[in-house]
C-alpha cells in the first residue's frame, strides 16, 4: 500500500459569510477525495463559525491586516508573510484552489509550490493558475465555489449549508435564555438590526415596530443580536420594543451567539453575516436587501426569504450619497421602500409555511 497522500490546500479566508459558503465546496471535495490530506486557510475571527468542520485536516490561519474585515495583524510584517510562504512550500501542496478572487491570492498559490493551481479567471491572475475557471455575476457566490470543482472534474452532488455546535455551547443557549425568562414552549424570534454600514440597514424604528407587532400576532419574545458598537442603538431599541426583548448585544461570541440562534423559529435581519450564520443553522429567515444585490450574496437555503426592491439604480457602488439622494431618514430609497407591513406579511408566510399553522394559530 503506497503511503503517498494528496495534499490539497484551500484559500478562501476573510469575512463570516464567505466562510460558511465555502463549507458546500468542502463537503463535495472531501466526499471526491476521501484520502486526501485537505487544510483551509481561513482568517482568525470568521473562522470560528466552523469549528468542528468535518471536511478539512486543519485549517491554517492567514491573518494579514487589511481594512476589509477584522484583523489581528498576525502576519503584519514582511518577515512573516515570507515565513507563512515558506511553511506552505515546506508541506509541499501538490494542488491549491483558489476560492478568493485577489490578485494576492493566485500570488500565494503559484508561491505555495503546488503543481495545481485552480481558480478564478479575474483581476489579470490567471497567469498564475494552471485551470482558469470563469466567474459569474448572475448566480450565488455557493455555486461559484462549485464551479470550480465542476471545472477540475470533481463531481459535486449537493449544495447545502452546515454549522455544528458543541453540547456546551447548546448548554449555554439553554441556561441564557433561562435566566432571561425564555422558556423552551416560548416562540422566540430573532432580530438582527445593524451593520457595519448604517445607510444599508432598515431603519429602528421599522424594527421597532416589526417586533412589537410580531410580539403580538405570536405571542412570542423577541431576541435582539448585535455587537458592542451597537450598544447605543440597542438602547433605542430595547425602549421601543414591548415587553422588553432580550438582548445579546455585545454580550455573547460569535459561537454564543450560533447556539442562541439555533434555538430561535425564525429571524429577521438585514444584509449581514448574522444572515449566513443563520442559514447555515437552518433557522427560517427573512433578509432585508437594499443597495446590494441578493443574487450572489442572499441567503443560501430552502427556508429564506429576501424583500429586495431592485430600483433601477440597484445594486450601487454603495459610496452613499453620492449615487443618490437620502431620504429624510437618511436611507436610500431601495431601503427607505421596504414597508413594515410587507415585512410582516414574509414573516407571516414563512412562519405558517416551515412550521405549521397549527403551532402559531390560524391567521
Amino acid at each position: 500500500m503506497s503511503e503517498f497522500k494528496k495534499k490539497i490546500l484551500v484559500l478562501r479566508y476573510r469575512f463570516i459569510g464567505d466562510t460558511i459558503l465555502t463549507i458546500p465546496f468542502l463537503r463535495n471535495l472531501r466526499r471526491a477525495e476521501p484520502e486526501a490530506e485537505i487544510v483551509w486557510v481561513v482568517a482568525p475571527g470568521s473562522s470560528d463559525v466552523v469549528h468542528g468542520v468535518p471536511y478539512v485536516d486543519e485549517l491554517l490561519y492567514w491573518d494579514p491586516v487589511t481594512i476589509h474585515a477584522d484583523s489581528r495583524g498576525t502576519h503584519r510584517t514582511l518577515s512573516s508573510k515570507l515565513n507563512f510562504i515558506r511553511e506552505l512550500r515546506r508541506r509541499r501542496f501538490d494542488k491549491v484552489y483558489v476560492l478568493k478572487r485577489s490578485l494576492s491570492s493566485a500570488i500565494i498559490a503559484r508561491l505555495s509550490g503546488a503543481s495545481e493551481r485552480v481558480g478564478f479567471d479575474t483581476e489579470a491572475r490567471g497567469f498564475l493558475l494552471t485551470k482558469r475557471v470563469p466567474y459569474r455575476h448572475d448566480q450565488h457566490e455557493v455555486q461559484n465555489f462549485l464551479d470550480v470543482l465542476r471545472a477540475d472534474g470533481v463531481p459535486v452532488k449537493d449544495d447545502y449549508l452546515e454549522a455544528w455546535l458543541t453540547d456546551e455551547e447548546k448548554t449555554f443557549a439553554d441556561d441564557y435564555l433561562k435566566s432571561a425568562g425564555v422558556s423552551e414552549a416560548d416562540t422566540l424570534i430573532a432580530l438582527h438590526p445593524f451593520t457595519a454600514n448604517p445607510p444599508r440597514a432598515w431603519h429602528q424604528e421599522n424594527f421597532i415596530e416589526l417586533a412589537n407587532r410580531l410580539q403580538m400576532l405570536y405571542n412570542a419574545k423577541v431576541l435582539i443580536f448585535g455587537g458592542k458598537r451597537d450598544a447605543p442603538m440597542a438602547e433605542i431599541l430595547r425602549n421601543g420594543i414591548g415587553p422588553e426583548p432580550v438582548m445579546a448585544v455585545g454580550t455573547t461570541t460569535l459561537r454564543q451567539s450560533m447556539a442562541l440562534l439555533g434555538r430561535c423559529r425564525m429571524l429577521v435581519c438585514n444584509d449581514s453575516g448574522i444572515m449566513h450564520l443563520a442559514a447555515a443553522m437552518r433557522v427560517p429567515l427573512v433578509a432585508l436587501f437594499g443597495p446590494q444585490s441578493p443574487v450572489k450574496f442572499g441567503p443560501w437555503g430552502k427556508t429564506c426569504r429576501v424583500i429586495y426592491k431592485n430600483l433601477p439604480c440597484s445594486p450601487c457602488k454603495q459610496k452613499f450619497f453620492q449615487e443618490c439622494k437620502p431620504t429624510i431618514r437618511q436611507r436610500p430609497d431601495c431601503v427607505e421602500v421596504i414597508t413594515v407591513g410587507e415585512v410582516v406579511e414574509a414573516s407571516t408566510i414563512l412562519m405558517n409555511s416551515v412550521l405549521g399553522n397549527e403551532a402559531y394559530g390560524k391567521q
